[in-house]
């Protein structure tokens, strides 16, 4: 991968700068998962700072033994990364990655990655931006809290869209993310889950491609004025 592809696709290194950019590539290892895979368990946070080349991943929680007690905390792609937390407070974490679709990733170790931080101020004030959006976003999630269960999935399906989704002649795409997942990253159970992605879909403001594993966002203004009623 080219510098200049590299500072396109990951919005953290729009403000590196060219040497920084070349430093990173040099280190970088690539990886390729098939759906299902886990990318990254437990054990293995603080080694390295992945960024997702192409692909979807979900963040998991796991607080207990069984898959019941396995809880999705966020979902991920194309462009954004992930590691980093583990590496800057270094403490053991109690979650893990694992690949929803086929997913690309490219990783830099722990070491590389602060020594890039340190010295590239540019870099380091953008990750500051980054995460400060994702705690922001965490902020949200709580705010909405209390809301109706429509105004929360709206918001979840608005922000996947904003942040991953690709504009094509159907609408917004996105992954067709599986209820259970969706239902966990907006707070409310799965079978209400399922009946607002009905009820959205009869309206026409989403569509699936069960084939394409393919959600489209068709009328995004009525999702987004949906997730905004707050």
């Amino acid at each position: 991968m080219q510098t200049e592809a590299f500072s396109e696709l990951f919005p953290l290194l729009a403000a590196a700068n060219t040497e920084t950019l070349s430093w990173l590539l040099a280190a970088a290892v690539e990886h390729e998962y098939p759906a299902g895979r886990a990318v990254l368990m437990e054990d293995a946070w603080g080694n390295a700072v992945y960024f997702i080349v192409s692909g979807w991943v979900k963040v998991r929680r796991l607080s207990g033994i069984g898959e019941d007690k396995v809880v999705t905390l966020a979902i991920l792609g194309k462009g954004d990364f992930f590691g980093e937390m583990a590496i800057l407070d270094e403490s053991p974490r109690s979650t893990d990655v694992i690949a929803m679709s086929a997913v690309k990733l490219l990783s830099i170790s722990a070491q590389r990655f602060i020594q890039t931080l340190f010295k590239d101020p540019q870099l380091h004030h953008r990750m500051l931006q980054l995460m400060v959006r994702r705690l922001r976003q965490t902020n949200l999630r709580f705010q909405l809290q209390h809301q109706p269960p429509a105004i929360k999935l709206a918001n979840s399906l608005v922000s996947l869209g904003e942040n991953y989704g690709q504009h094509t002649p159907n609408g917004t795409e996105i992954f067709n993310i599986p209820a259970q997942d969706l239902a966990d990253v907006s707070g409310i159970g799965v079978e209400e889950t399922s009946k607002i992605m009905e009820k959205l879909e009869s309206k026409g403001w989403i569509t699936i491609d069960p084939a394409k594993q393919a959600l489209y966002l068709v009328n995004m203004k009525q999702l987004v004025n949906l997730a905004s009623k707050v």
